[in-house]
């Protein structure tokens, strides 16, 4: 497992308890459910779940995954019986092939782990990403420019194989520590 980097997720949502408030889903997720009849899904990197708790309130059942046992221990105390949380090394998970009609990964980007995200939908599923991107506007200029994507980059990760529903740039939501531009898309694989 990433010992770092759990020890770092646990220490700034612990350092950092605004992290853990109560908060709305994407809005662009929202418009995505009303898509979905299936209701399986997985969130990655849910943080204390908000998009996860929105989708089980859906009726979704939900694997909700992330690295930091302060932020899952948070959802579970919240007590939703189709939300499962998993401590999870993302560096390392492979989801099972065909087996997600909706997966969601929002504010963390690991380019690798994108195309078994892809292999883990089922057919007509949905994958939403929306993440942060670079731009001379954003407040944290010392971001990592590795956890950033380009302009324009999520399309190229959806070439073959699936339906771009929805692809847009726009800057995040206000109670977000800093504003930053963000990408977000959502595909159907065919």
């Amino acid at each position: 497992m990433a010992i770092e980097d759990k020890q770092k997720w646990n220490e700034k949502y612990k350092n950092t308890p605004k992290l853990l408030e109560d908060r709305t889903p994407s809005e662009k997720l929202v418009d995505i459910v009303k898509k979905r009849k299936d209701k399986k899904a997985l969130e990655i990197a849910c943080g204390s779940g908000r998009n996860s708790i929105f989708l089980a309130q859906q009726g979704f059942e939900v694997d909700a995954l992330d690295i930091s046992e302060v932020a899952l221990e948070k959802l579970k105390q919240k007590d939703f019986p189709n939300i499962h949380v998993k401590i999870v090394d993302l560096d390392e998970f492979i989801p099972e092939k065909n087996s997600y009609d909706l997966i969601v990964m929002t504010n963390f980007l690991d380019r690798k782990i994108i195309s078994s995200l892809k292999n883990a939908l089922k057919k007509d599923g949905i994958l939403f990403i929306e993440t942060y991107m670079e731009d001379k506007e954003n407040e944290k200029l010392d971001s990592n420019p590795d956890f950033l994507l380009k302009k324009g980059e999520l399309k190229a990760f959806f070439e073959e194989g699936f339906e771009i529903l929805n692809y847009d740039e726009f800057f995040n939501e206000t109670y977000e520590l800093y504003r930053m531009k963000k990408q977000s898309i959502s595909v159907r694989k065919f």
